[in-house]
């Protein structure tokens, strides 16, 4: 099994994120900007929701995930927005 990591990620639409909860499964898709997407990661767990302030930008969400996944989700939160979807 490989090692997991914790990722914080932005998502862009805050209000899914309000209706995630810990130990929800969920899907990050990046969007390219022209309404095409690719999924970032697969079947990660929710760690957390914090409490933030929600801004322009989305919301934050941590999620436990194996390290190259990790990678891939920090890059695709800087090139792109992301989006989760529920397993």
């Amino acid at each position: 099994m490989a090692e997991r990591v914790t990722a914080a990620v932005r998502i862009a639409d805050a209000a899914t994120v309000r209706l995630l909860r810990p130990g929800d499964r969920v899907d990050v898709i990046a969007s390219d900007g022209r309404g095409r997407g690719r999924v970032v990661a697969d079947g990660a767990r929710v760690s957390a929701v914090p409490d933030s302030e929600v801004t322009g930008t989305g919301a934050l969400v941590v999620l436990s995930v194996p390290r190259s996944t990790a990678a891939r989700l920090a890059g695709a939160g800087i090139t792109s927005q992301l989006a989760v979807t529920l397993c």
